[in-house]
């Protein structure tokens, strides 16, 4: 998806501030994986769910998974949600 460069110089100012502070570098954020992955989750499964999601992953990577593998197999997980934007239908729980 394109995105508009100057929603993009934004996010990246907004991201380097973000990681000054809390420790980090941009370039270790998958931008376009977390965006997808906030979509997939806010369109399939409930919008509320779409930062705790993204909390989900940054947990993961945290713990030494890699990002962009974390953020794709949620996404994959959102999208094959049963009862879309409803949160119905719930899978068992593991």
């Amino acid at each position: 998806m394109a995105r508009p460069t100057d929603d993009i110089e934004l996010w990246h100012a907004w991201l380097a501030n973000a990681t000054d502070e809390v420790g980090g570098s941009v370039a270790e954020i998958p931008i376009d994986a977390l965006l997808d992955l906030a979509a997939a989750v806010a369109n399939d499964v409930a919008r509320p769910m779409a930062p705790v999601s993204a909390f989900v992953a940054g947990l993961a990577a945290g713990r030494g998974a890699d990002a962009e593998a974390v953020a794709s197999a949620l996404t994959r997980l959102a999208k094959a949600w049963p009862e879309k934007g409803t949160g119905r239908n719930l899978p068992s729980s593991r």
